[in-house]
């Protein structure tokens, strides 16, 4: 469970990340409306006929667990003057997931964004245009910040792989006819030395200590910071040029681990993030104008 808050208009409106998907606060929107009922504002919304479709319709695409019954039923009473319906009721009689009721801090009613942008729509047209506008720079700030550092640590991974595995080809396989599976087992030991000399244990041993990340797919490089893959990198490369020139596994193992050991105490110092440059103009820069009502 996770929270932030997206920025409306001086709104503060906190998103909820629950089971992987993301919930935003309808007791938060519906402040724009009225900062002191917003549990009126979102009952009023939930007693229309198109909204009971419209969350009868998310649920039975997404939820197999909702009970198309007890919605029916609602469907059949909404529009009517007697007709009320809450949060609270509308999940127990269905057994809804797209909306969500809590207690205690941060608590209130939370909807899915597909749900919560319908609800914004009903509050405003121009408020769902400035809330969709601030979701979308929050999932580029965080694109910008974890998918950009991702793949640069697996180019620099990948582009000194070519290098290192050339060298270990062309100066350490004796020249005997050796099987192919012989020959990646040299490539597996020489990267284990430099899996060594950086992460402290083999390819092996991570694989035995993290198991749930290795029926992944996922390996120790996987899950290397930014500054270790930069390091990795240099040491690749560097092993390399020790190779051709035939120096012993040991020296070099004793060589690679002192430059590994000063370059991590001088970038564990630097936030690398904070260096790249943004995407365009839009990313973590916050709307100037005001909502207007």
């Amino acid at each position: 469970m996770s929270k932030t808050k997206l920025n409306v208009n001086e709104l503060e409106i906190v998103l909820y990340k629950y089971d992987e998907e993301e919930y935003i606060s309808l007791t938060d929107m519906a402040k724009f409306r009225d900062s002191v009922r917003s549990d009126y504002i979102i009952q009023n919304w939930m007693r229309t006929r198109s909204t009971i479709e419209f969350l009868g319709l998310w649920e039975q695409l997404n939820n197999p667990a909702f009970k198309p019954i007890e919605f029916d039923g609602f469907k059949n009473e909404s529009g009517s003057n007697s007709f009320t319906l809450t949060p609270k009721k509308w999940i127990k009689a269905t057994n809804a997931k797209g909306i969500i009721s809590k207690s205690g801090r941060y608590g209130g009613t939370y909807a899915h964004k597909d749900i919560a942008f319908e609800f914004a729509s009903w509050i405003s047209p121009t408020f769902k245009l400035y809330l969709i506008t601030e979701y979308q720079r929050l999932k580029e700030i965080e694109t910008n910040q974890y998918n950009l550092e991702w793949n640069v640590k697996r180019i620099l991974s990948k582009t000194n792989y070519h290098i290192h595995t050339d060298a270990v080809k062309n100066y350490i396989i004796p020249k005997k006819n050796y099987e192919k599976e012989n020959e990646w087992l040299l490539y597996a030991e020489e990267a284990d030395l430099l899996n060594v000399v950086l992460f402290k244990c083999t390819a092996k041993d991570w694989r035995e200590a993290n198991p749930k990340f290795a029926k992944k797919g996922m390996n120790i490089r996987d899950i290397a910071s930014i500054n270790e893959l930069a390091i990795l990198s240099n040491l690749e490369t560097i092993n390399a040029q020790m190779i051709k020139e035939n120096i012993d596994k040991s020296k070099r193992f004793a060589k690679l681990k002192d430059i590994a050991e000063y370059q991590l105490s001088i970038l564990n110092e630097k936030d690398l993030i904070k260096a790249l440059k943004k995407l365009n103009d839009n990313v973590y820069i916050r709307q100037k104008n005001k909502l207007k009502q």
